[in-house]
């Protein structure tokens, strides 16, 4: 059995919600990753099963390794298709924000959903959610937003809706949440969520492989050049920092999704507690941050890059340049010596 977390005024809204209406939109976060679609596309084939219809919307593109759930290849991204993707917002009835706790965190989609008609629903498990939704359920101490999803799956009573493509994709984001459960991953219920989801037909060894097996061989020489090339060590505050610029991008093919994971690579080094990974984009530096034991990587995020996340995982942004960024976190770094050390 799983613990009753979620408050069940906000489940009997959303059941409600759900019940009244036929014509539902999903929206996730910019950079999509396994969570963003996979608890989207858990909701997504749930609500179907209710006969609903339903889309989902993204503001930008999301890693190939994502594509083989089913339902992926549907998903409409606001980048490439705005008008199609303002239109089906425009005749919703009912709203479901996921895995994100600010509109800001959905780019230009922020303001359609913002001034959208229809009712909105927010399932997130991150800290200090905005209140503009009609119900909000963020639950940080939850690992992911699709294993929320699966709890309120069935705190509505409609476990048996659950069909494999469904499970497939919760499996997949409480996967990819927890670093294959190596991280925020401690609860024993966590596993119990494991077991129904088999019970549904998933075969996780063969998700796993599907995520972390299909990677080109330019990402393997890409992080064989970050660590060789561009990873420091901070031995007085047990910190190392990767960087990445888009002219290495470049040389490498980089495609999107391919530095997933690159933020947990120092990690595995003995003495580090605390690791970033600052990458230059478009418009923006984009920085990912990791921490063992009680380090607040998620309270370093926003006190100086405007960021947020978890404690042991977190993530943040930089307007300037890649040198700047660079140049900032090695400033206050000092700052956390002695936090550091005890950890």
């Amino acid at each position: 059995m799983i613990t009753k977390i979620i408050a069940e005024d906000a489940i009997q809204k959303t059941k409600k919600y759900i019940s009244n209406v036929d014509k539902i939109v999903i929206v996730t976060h910019t950079s999509p990753d396994g969570d963003a679609i996979g608890s989207s596309l858990g909701m997504y084939h749930f609500l179907e099963e209710m006969d609903k219809q339903v889309n989902i919307i993204v503001p930008n593109s999301f890693p190939d390794f994502l594509l083989w759930m089913k339902g992926a290849g549907s998903i409409i991204n606001y980048e490439k298709s705005p008008d199609i993707a303002t239109e089906t917002i425009d005749a919703a009835e009912l709203i479901f924000c996921l895995d994100f706790n600010h509109p800001k965190r959905i780019g230009n989609l922020a303001p359609l959903i913002r001034n959208a008609e229809a009712k909105k629903i927010l399932i997130d498990h991150h800290l200090d959610p905005e209140q503009f939704c009609d119900v909000t359920m963020s639950y940080p101490l939850i690992s992911s937003t699709s294993e929320m999803i699966f709890r309120i799956i069935c705190r509505m009573g409609f476990f048996e809706l659950i069909n494999k493509a469904c499970a497939e994709s919760v499996y997949t984001g409480m996967m990819t949440d927890t670093g294959a459960f190596t991280f925020n991953s401690n609860n024993e219920e966590i596993y119990y969520i494991i077991s129904e989801l088999l019970k549904k037909g998933i075969d996780k060894d063969a998700i796993y492989s599907k995520v972390y097996h299909a990677y080109s061989a330019d990402r393997i020489r890409l992080m064989g050049f970050i660590t060789y090339k561009n990873m420091r060590i901070y031995k007085q505050y047990k910190t190392a920092l990767l960087t990445l610029s888009k002219a290495e991008q470049f040389r490498f093919r980089m495609r999107k999704g391919d530095t997933e994971g690159f933020v947990n690579i120092p990690m595995s080094i003995g003495d580090v507690v605390f690791s970033v990974f600052i990458r230059e984009d478009d418009d923006v530096i984009r920085l990912s941050f990791r921490s063992k034991g009680q380090f607040p990587c998620n309270e370093f995020a926003a006190a100086h890059f405007g960021g947020g996340g978890h404690r042991n995982a977190a993530g943040g942004e930089f307007h300037g340049s890649l040198a700047d960024a660079i140049a900032l976190f090695e400033s206050v770094i000092p700052q956390y010596q002695n936090l550091l050390e005890k950890n």
